[in-house]
């Protein structure tokens, strides 16, 4: 079976959202991607109060500027897509109220037609956390915990009825319900955060960092979910942070797609190899515009799949 490719969508400062997110929502679909992304940045401190990734000095970078709003980029591709998926990858958990992205997300996927995959996460900037957060940054397990808590509450039957620390639902009807279970997707970046994504979701997402680390990082996942009696199998979205040039980079300045698109394809070639099931691309930070995000785009995937992918 063919892996699943996915991109993702323009949100960065050099394009325009309201024009070019339809234009290359439209382009993945038409050159055959199986689903569009989001990530969520939601300020540029200045300075940081700590380093990219909480990496002391490692710099924010550029296409962390003026990033859009998520679930606004995700509704503008539904409205002009018929039939790829749409993930966030990912929403940052505590900087949001668990009843109205639940909602909101239910809205998107009965608007949709079903195509929704909420993948999650608790972040990891102190100065997102001071602009936005519901609950302090070391809590940030606990509101993952409830928002879960929440959306399998808001998703399911009426009435819907809840209380947690952050949320009191009384008996309610809450609507519109999604058109069908939305799948949820999680990091496994420590064993309390594996221990949660094997218990309580549909499916992974890491960060393609190499094909030896991926391959590793999925044996020790799927070890997990043994472990604790998991009996559905996961699914895995794994994000691939990629680097456009125009011209072939030599091998011994390359990272993982880092290069031109025929280097592109030589990664997602290798890191399919290690058998999971998804890999969603992101291109748009070193592209100029729309226009040669969607032409990059199509070259890769066709790329890809004459490669065997």
């Amino acid at each position: 079976m063919p892996t699943a490719l996915g991109l993702g969508l323009p949100q960065a400062n050099q394009y325009d959202i309201g024009r070019d997110v339809p234009l290359v929502a439209r382009a993945a679909e038409a050159a055959g991607y199986d689903s569009l992304w989001v990530y969520e940045r939601i300020l540029f401190p200045r300075p940081a109060t700590q380093g990219l990734y909480g990496v002391p000095g490692r710099p924010w970078p550029d296409n962390y500027r003026g990033v859009a709003d998520p679930l606004i980029t995700l509704t503008l591709a539904a409205a002009a897509t018929e039939r790829v998926q749409l993930g966030t990858s990912v929403l940052v958990a505590p900087l949001h109220v668990p009843f109205q992205l639940a909602r909101s997300l239910a809205s998107l996927d009965a608007a949709s037609g079903g195509r929704v995959i909420a993948g999650l996460g608790t972040g990891w900037s102190l100065d997102e956390y001071a602009a936005a957060s519901v609950a302090p940054f070391e809590q940030r397990g606990a509101v993952l915990d409830e928002l879960l808590d929440v959306c399998a509450a808001v998703w399911g039957p009426d009435p819907v009825s809840y209380k947690g620390r952050l949320t009191t639902i009384a008996p309610s009807e809450v609507g519109p319900k999604p058109a069908r279970s939305i799948p949820v997707y999680l990091p496994a970046s420590s064993p309390r955060a594996t221990r949660r994504l094997v218990d309580r979701a549909d499916g992974w997402m890491p960060v393609a960092m190499g094909p030896a680390q991926l391959s590793q990082q999925w044996e020790r996942v799927r070890e997990a979910a043994a472990e604790r009696g998991r009996e559905r199998q996961l699914g895995v979205w794994a994000r691939a942070n990629a680097r456009y040039t125009p011209k072939p980079l030599p091998g011994a300045d390359r990272k993982p797609f880092h290069g031109d698109a025929s280097q592109i394809v030589e990664d997602l070639v290798a890191h399919a190899a290690t058998g999971v099931p998804g890999i969603l691309l992101d291109l748009q930070a070193t592209l100029r515009d729309a226009t040669e995000l969607a032409d990059v785009a199509a070259e890769v995937y066709e790329g890809a799949r004459a490669a065997g992918v």
